[in-house]
């Protein structure tokens, strides 16, 4: 599909953009992985507004934790008031997320169920 003349000339100028561009980006990407000066003295300046912590520590502590809510078991907060089957919740109201569409689909199930069942095809008189 895209060899019309106008995509050919759109991927030349993007190439010659990476191209000219690439000089910068390299050396953005050096001074965010180096550890030269410029480096240094940011992670010396984010001393003095955080405390660093290595990680052998953290992972103890986090290890310690686990082991302590093991005996809590984590539940999330459900409306527990909404039936799993049609959704409704104790007013009659389908969640925010159902769209009326879908809404609609599971009054229609449901109604179903409860009215008269399916007529007999045949000849009235």
């Amino acid at each position: 599909m895209a060899k019309s003349l106008r995509s050919k000339w759109k991927r030349k100028m993007r190439a010659e953009k990476r191209k000219k561009n690439a000089p910068k980006e390299l050396a953005r990407l050096k001074q965010a992985l180096s550890l030269d000066k410029k480096g240094e003295e940011a992670m010396a300046d984010m001393q003095e507004i955080a405390t660093v912590v290595p990680a052998e520590k953290i992972k103890k502590q986090g290890d310690v934790e686990m082991a302590a809510d093991d005996g809590d078991e984590g539940t999330m907060d459900l409306d527990s008031k909404r039936s799993k089957k049609t959704l409704l919740n104790e007013h009659g109201q389908y969640p925010v997320w159902m769209s009326q569409r879908q809404a609609k689909k599971m009054k229609g199930k449901r109604t179903a169920k409860t009215g008269q069942g399916k007529k007999k095809k045949g000849i009235a008189w």
